[in-house]
């Protein structure tokens, strides 16, 4: 038997939680408020707390925050009004878990053996404190259990300095994440400094990255500091480094194991303090057996994976997320979504993820007309594109040529309407280059 300690001010709600605690079996001390509830930690020995996040007064947090002076304990922290926010400031201060009220029987039971498992030594963390507001404080968005599990994951790896490898389709949110990350981290007052690696071209990444030297090449009229050195004590995002060429990721897996750099040109390496989170929507395994990333730069940088779902994965944030980028484009006066609106936006597959849906509802707002976005305010890329690998009628007894031209064409509408026409973005989601993109839709009449 344990002594769980239950802390919430809805006495009826504290009273039902109590009686199903005790029904497995355990003593029960109940609290209505945070100062109580540190009170009779003060006076018993328990083994796990129940603690509800809102409160008046000194909420769930402050009783993270101070509990642990007392007694190492695992939290399991209640709310009614679950946010990213607040399950990774929770999970940051040192929470067991975070659950939403109300909370299914089997979940607490879940929760709470896990809790009572876990060995009570450093089960808290206080360190890193620092404030995690700012202008993205609820960048981002989403409630469904997917998206909590990322939330928790960032609120468990933001105090730590391991590098973390973000994975996840174009267009879910990695560098919000990143952000996330950095934001309510220990190096949150130092810079976080971002760099697509796909976006440079593989004769100046190497420069951007590192720096170099004046006289280092053709037009280095002067020396130049590198990405990691302008994110020296900070945090430094890598992202899409799945594109990276090999002999650049060669250069950065020195620097994560040594902590130091050469600028391009130079002689005297270079000490650098950084955090490296990095990201990528390729398949980093496959890549690894096609010959195109290093495995052991790959297993320096999965030290703590983080999988952000695609959108089609968490239909139940679609809304949300819409009104979101709603109320960011209509400040005190957003515009609100029509049931039929709604009805189109969740039939929507959303091969672009979360950008396809911003670019959509920028859109909606700057073309609808009054205070309600309608269905027909909802431009979607065209279905039949969308579907048409499912419609492709290839004679397999024919030429080859024809039925790889189909095969193309069908692939290349999907990738352009996948990225909103962005065919940098396009060429990205193929695996080829923006040249070869050009040609072929030249060549399929894509053009």
């Amino acid at each position: 038997m344990a002594r769980i300690l239950i802390v919430d001010d809805d006495a009826a709600f504290r009273g039902s939680l109590a009686e199903t605690v005790g029904d497995l079996g355990h003593e029960v001390l109940e609290a209505g408020s945070t100062a109580a509830g540190l009170t009779l930690l003060a006076a018993h020995a328990v083994d796990a707390a129940i603690v509800d996040l809102r409160m008046p007064d000194e909420d769930g947090l402050v009783f993270l925050q101070r509990a642990p002076a007392i007694a190492a304990i695992p939290c399991i922290m209640l709310t009614a009004y679950a946010s990213g926010d607040n399950t990774i400031e929770a999970i940051r201060l040192g929470a067991f878990d975070h659950l939403t009220k109300p909370v299914p029987r089997a979940a607490l039971v879940e929760t709470l053996e896990r809790a009572l498992r876990q060995s009570t030594a450093g089960t808290a963390d206080t360190s890193g404190t620092q404030d995690a507001s700012g202008g993205e404080r609820n960048a981002l968005v989403g409630d469904s259990e997917a998206m909590r599990q990322v939330f928790k994951q960032i609120g468990r790896a933001a105090t730590s300095d391991a590098t973390v490898l973000i994975l996840g389709e174009t267009g879910t949110g990695k560098e919000l994440v990143a952000r996330a990350l950095h934001r309510n981290g220990l190096r949150a007052a130092r810079p976080f400094v971002a760099i697509n690696c796909a976006a440079i071209p593989a004769e100046l990444i190497e420069s951007e990255l590192f720096g170099h030297v004046k006289g280092a090449f053709s037009g280095a009229t002067a020396p130049r500091l590198g990405r990691f050195q302008e994110a020296h004590g900070g945090t430094l995002f890598l992202d899409e480094i799945g594109d990276m060429a090999l002999p650049t990721q060669a250069k950065i897996l020195r620097v994560l194991q040594e902590r130091e750099l050469t600028p391009v040109g130079g002689q005297q390496a270079v000490k650098v303090d950084v955090r490296v989170i990095a990201a990528t929507h390729r398949d980093l395994p496959q890549e690894i057996s096609a010959g195109r990333f290093r495995e052991d730069l790959w297993y320096r940088l999965q030290v703590l994976p983080i999988k952000v779902p695609a959108l089609r994965e968490r239909p139940g944030d679609i809304l949300a997320i819409a009104e979101h980028f709603l109320r960011q484009q209509g400040g005190d006066a957003p515009k609100r979504i029509s049931p039929a609106a709604a009805r189109r936006l969740l039939q929507h597959t959303w091969p672009g993820n979360v950008r396809e849906l911003r670019n959509t509802m920028e859109r909606a707002a700057v073309m609808s007309h009054g205070a309600c976005i309608e269905a027909e305010d909802i431009a979607l890329a065209d279905r039949n594109v969308a579907d048409s690998a499912g419609e492709l009628s290839i004679d397999w007894d024919g030429e080859l040529a024809v039925a790889v031209a189909q095969v193309e064409r069908v692939m290349l509408q999907r990738a352009l309407a996948a990225a909103n026409g962005n065919r940098a973005e396009a060429a990205r989601r193929l695996g080829i280059s923006r040249q070869q993109l050009y040609r072929k839709l030249g060549e399929t009449g894509n053009g």
